[in-house]
Formats: C-alpha cells, sequence, structure tokens
C-alpha cells in the first residue's frame, strides 16, 4: 500500500530560492528535471494537475528547504528525485538520471511511476 509519492525539486522554495533558480536556469548553471515536468515557464501545468487526480494517490511536492529530517535524509544530494512513501518508510521511485530522460513530459512521468508502482505492487 503506497502512502504517498514525493516529488523533491532541487530547487528551494520561497521568493529568494525561486528567483535564484530562475537566474540559474536562464545561465544555465541549474537545472531540475522536475520542475521540467511539473511546470511550464509561467505556472503549474494543467496536465501535471490532471495527472495528480488521474493517480489517485497524494502527491506532494516539496523544495529542498521545506524537507522535514526524515525526507532529507531520505532525499540526501540527489534531488530532483521522487520518492514513495508505504509503511512509513520513504522509498526510492525515480531518480534524477530518469527524471532527465523524460524530457518534461507529464505523459511520460505517468507511465513511468505507474510501471514504478506495478513494480512495487508485486
Amino acid at each position: 500500500m503506497v502512502d504517498r509519492i514525493l516529488g523533491v525539486y532541487n530547487a528551494d522554495g520561497g521568493l529568494v530560492g525561486e528567483l535564484r533558480y530562475i537566474v540559474g536556469h536562464v545561465f544555465g548553471t541549474v537545472s531540475c528535471a522536475l520542475c521540467d515536468i511539473t511546470h511550464s515557464p509561467i505556472r503549474r501545468k494543467r496536465e501535471w494537475d490532471a495527472l495528480v487526480v488521474d493517480l489517485g494517490i497524494r502527491v506532494d511536492l516539496r523544495h529542498l528547504n521545506e524537507l522535514d529530517d526524515r525526507e532529507r535524509a531520505a532525499v540526501g544530494d540527489s534531488a530532483p528525485v521522487v520518492l514513495v512513501e508505504r509503511d512509513g518508510m520513504l522509498e526510492l521511485l525515480l531518480d534524477a538520471a530518469r527524471l532527465d530522460e523524460l524530457d518534461g513530459s507529464v505523459s511520460a512521468f505517468g507511465v513511468e511511476v505507474r510501471a514504478a508502482l506495478a513494480v512495487l505492487r508485486d
């Protein structure tokens, strides 16, 4: 039984964190494949919102500075990352390299998450 999916951006939240990410992204010094999946340059993608509803599982998205100690320990230095929580434990679902391969596609992300969840259920 999966309690939730936790996606962690490779960026800090808040005004300063967001501005730092935008500037770094423009100059090519910072990237976040999960940001590319969930957001367009202006706002969160409608396709993302629809996917979350369709998954039927709680999906939390967090910035690095919003993690609690347990989440931070599970993420380590591997952001962006997608974890799954079940039975109180956080486990890797999709790593940064796999998220990069999805090239910002919400539909590809959905396929990957469903496949990974199916493996966990077996």
